[in-house]
């Protein structure tokens, strides 16, 4: 199974990252928001309640805390519309190749996300 984390930006609804793994973990979201504390700075961490999130958070020294169900809703339907419009890629142009590195999907998703920004800023 592959995993998409996503940053997003509560207000502005902006994508800040977003990154693809095979596996959840503490490790895999601690390199993530490592990777938005490097671009972005520290800033407190709200999320959807995983169990991975409070342990990177703390080990970073963020602050971490379970958004509200209004920004969960943003968020969620944010997400959703990206899975739909992965999965429309998906259908229209599948992977053909064996043991896939997601090279493609990554290309993909830089060129969406900096469409989508676009349009909501």
């Amino acid at each position: 199974m592959v995993w998409l984390w996503i940053a997003i930006e509560p207000i502005e609804k902006v994508i800040l990252d977003m990154h693809i793994s095979f596996e959840r973990s503490i490790l895999v979201a601690e390199r993530f928001l490592q990777e938005l504390i490097r671009k972005y700075g520290k800033y407190p961490v709200s999320t959807d309640g995983g169990t991975w999130y409070p342990q990177a958070c703390k080990f970073l020294k963020l602050k971490h805390h379970t958004h509200s169900s209004y920004k969960k809703s943003i968020i969620e339907r944010t997400i959703q519309y990206i899975k739909d419009r992965t999965e429309s890629f998906d259908d229209y142009l599948p992977c053909q190749k064996d043991n896939c590195k997601l090279q493609h999907i990554k290309n993909w998703f830089n060129l969406f996300v900096g469409c989508y920004n676009r349009g909501n800023s």
